[in-house]
Order: C-alpha cells, then structure tokens, then sequence
C-alpha cells in the first residue's frame, strides 16, 4: 500500500466521481412510476446501488478489514484531506476536539434521514449526504494541513466505524519498544491524516489502515488476529464513555427504532390515538402535509408525504426506542458489574454487544436490498433463515465475549452477571424478531 500510493489516489478519486453521480443524476430526473424496474430506471438503479449494496457492505468491509474504508476509499475523508492540502491550516480548536461529536452527529442524521425519507428520495439522499460532504470539505479548507480532521472528530458515522473495526480480524501492529529504539530503515515520517499518535496505537479502533505508516521503523506491520482480543483487551485499555453511548443508544437503540417504525402497530397505535385526540378538539393542522420536503417526507406526486403528526410521532418513536432499550440496556450492564464486585466492568461489557450491534446495522440496511429485489420479482426465500441464522449468530458470539470477559470471577456472581448479560441480549433480539417475524 504504502509502495503503490499512486493507485490508492486514483481509486479514491475513483470513488469520488461515483459517489457524486450517484447523488446527483438521480435528483435531475423524474420520480420513477410503478412500472419502473431497477434495469430501466436510473433512479431506481442509483437507489439500489446505493442503499443496496454501498452502505450495507461498507459496514461489513468494517467488520472483515477494519477501517480500510476509511483511509482508502471514503470519498468524504478524500475530499476533507484534499482540501486540507489547499486550506488555510488553521489550529484545530478545543470545542472541534470533544468526543461527543460522532455520537450526536449519528443521532441527528438518523432521525433527519427518517423524517425526510432518505432511503426512499434521491433529494433528500443529496441533503444530508451532500450536506455531510460539503461540511468535511469546509472543514478541511480550515483545519489543520493535509490531515482529516471531518474523520477523526466530526465524521457522523466515524463512531459507529470505530465500533465495529474493534472485530477486525487484521490490524497495523505498533512494537511502540522498537519505535523508540529507531532502529532502521529510517523511513521519513509518514502523514498519518486522522491525526493518530502511530507509536501508542493500539488496536483498530481509530487507525484508517491506509498503510502510510506501514514499515515505519520496522515497528508497524499488518498482522492477522483473532476478531475477539481488542474486545477482550478493553479493561486493560483506556475508557470511552461515548462508546458505549453510542453502542447502547444510537447503534443498536436508536437504529431498531429507525428501521422498524414503518412496520411497528406501536407506531401506528400512538399515531391513531394523538391524531384520534386532535380532531375530538378540533385541531386539525396537526394532520395537514404542508412542510416542505427537506423538513418532513412531501412528494403528493407519488402520494407520499408526511403529516406533522407523522413527523412528531416519529421523533417520539425512535426517541422512545433509544431510551427504553438503551436505558434497558444500561441499567442491566451496570446490575451485572455490580454483580461480579466490580463497577469498571461497565464498560468492557458493553463492548461485547458490539456484533449484535453490527448485526442490527446490517440486517436494517439490508433490509432495503431484500425490498428492492423483491419489487423486480425475486421471491428471495432463503433470506428470512439467513437473517435468522446472523442474528443467533450475532447473540451467541456476544454471549461468548460476556462469559471470558468475567472469566476473573467467581462462578456464582459470574453466572449472575451473565445472566444480567443474556437478558439483556433478549431484550435487543426480541426487538429484531419482532420485525422481521412477530410483525410480519
């Protein structure tokens, strides 16, 4: 990689004028009708290529290579980089630097993407995609000179990436003992743009595997590992506390409620009873569509738009979603810590939800896939026993990860913590059952 940087630039500019097609031709062309197939419509193509396939199996290119994404291909951190190059260099002030940012950045994103139907309009696609892209790039005409600052402290999905590159079965190993001794080749110092300190990296949790620093005084090498140890190294490791607000929270919490709200009767329960509220005291604007389609879901001309009421009661739902299984989730993981006598325990059991986290991700995205597919006629059996068999999958692995992280305690609180873990892995897996069975 590091040899053959040439090609790497030329696969990320690649990607750049994909991604900007992908955005842009389908908001310059009419809604498609009912007839229109994937194969004939370049909106629905564009749509497919995009929710289908670039986001789902971004997320597991993530999970098998780390965050190679990230340094290699992201066209919003080649963009940001580039910029940075023939920016202003600006210092990188302390408010850009708060560890928040991510986490808020993906509830934001989460909940506009629904209330605008992002998956559904190439519009809105363009807002907050675009809208994302253009902000990396200003940031990086401000900020710091040929790093990617967007990525590192802005980026709305960089948390969620973080995250899940903690499975990666490879990473760049740093020997931080032979960094120090500067034994050759003394190779120049590369330019780690995310800004990383490379002789204290540790895992691949924030490292882009760009390969730049790859052989820097023979102390950094990619090396296969097992996808378990960076979970099971967390007590031993500095603490995020907004890693596991997003993994409880956002991930998984917020997330199911954003995939599942369309086809929740909770949903549409809550919106009959307000809407049912409304008109018994003769409140009628509430159930009008009259906001605009970058604020609230509004195209009357494929009979699509959304009410205020439907807006609000989407806030309410993934809000509600977020707290309830979140704070489920949390409370339960702080009763088994305390459990197993030791309350910093907190923290390295909540990352062992980390692939059910994932697996939530990926089976609500591709979601859309499996909906696309079946609109050009594919009857798509096997895939509801595959979803089946990733989510006991995704449960079992988390289970295994809970049990050796309490493998310093003794058996009786230990089986007590675990069973604190399991029923809160019941509680997230019943939510997805729910949607791809119970509701179905």
């Amino acid at each position: 990689m590091r040899r053959h940087a040439r090609l790497i630039r030329l696969a990320q500019w690649t990607v750049v004028l994909f991604y900007a097609g992908l955005l842009l031709l389908p908001t310059l062309l009419p809604l498609p009708d009912s007839q229109a197939r994937i194969l004939d419509n370049l909106v629905l193509l564009a749509q497919f290529l995009f929710w289908g396939i670039w986001w789902p199996f971004v997320l597991l290119s993530i999970v098998l290579f780390g965050r190679l994404w990230c340094g290699v291909l992201c066209p919003e951190g080649s963009l940001s980089e580039w910029a940075s190059n023939h920016g202003r260099g600006l210092r990188i002030p302390g408010s850009l630097r708060w560890g928040g940012w991510p986490t808020l950045g993906f509830f934001l994103t989460t909940l506009y993407g629904q209330l605008i139907s992002v998956y559904d309009y190439a519009q809105a696609a363009l807002l907050i995609l675009g809208g994302s892209t253009v902000a990396a790039v200003i940031v990086g005409l401000l900020f710091g000179r040929g790093k990617r600052v967007w990525c590192r402290y802005l980026c709305p999905v960089s948390g969620v990436f973080a995250l899940l590159a903690r499975l990666a079965p490879m990473h760049f190993q740093v020997n931080e003992q032979r960094w120090k001794a500067n034994d050759g080749p003394r190779l120049p110092l590369p330019n780690c743009a995310p800004l990383l300190d490379i002789r204290r990296l540790q895992g691949a949790s924030t490292c882009h595997a760009c390969g730049r620093c790859s052989g820097q005084r023979g102390a950094v090498q990619l090396i296969a590992r097992s996808c378990n140890e960076e979970i099971l190294q967390a007590p031993h490791r500095p603490a995020s506390v907004w890693d596991a607000r997003l993994l409880l929270f956002g991930v998984i919490g917020l997330a199911m409620g954003a995939f599942q709200w369309t086809v929740s009767p909770w949903f549409i329960g809550l919106k009959q009873f307000l809407a049912q509220w409304l008109v018994e005291r003769d409140w009628l604007w509430p159930l009008q569509d009259t906001a605009p389609w970058w604020l609230l879901t509004h195209y009357p001309q494929a009979n699509d738009s959304f009410s205020w009421l439907d807006g609000f009661c989407i806030v309410v739902y993934l809000g509600a979603s977020s707290l309830l299984i979140g704070g489920g989730l949390l409370i339960l993981l702080r009763l088994a810590a305390r459990l197993a006598g030791d309350r910093t325990l907190y923290w390295p059991l909540a990352l062992t939800l980390t692939p059910l986290g994932g697996a939530g991700l990926f089976l609500g995205l591709s979601a859309t896939t499996v909906k696309l597919l079946r609109y050009e006629g594919l009857l798509l059996e096997w895939v509801q026993p595959a979803r089946g068999l990733l989510l006991a999958a995704a449960m079992g692995w988390c289970l295994w990860l809970g049990w050796r992280q309490l493998k310093d305690i003794a058996l009786a609180p230990r089986a007590s913590a675990w069973f604190c873990l399991l029923l809160g892995i019941g509680l997230v897996g019943h939510g997805w059952w729910l949607q791809f069975w119970g509701w179905s």
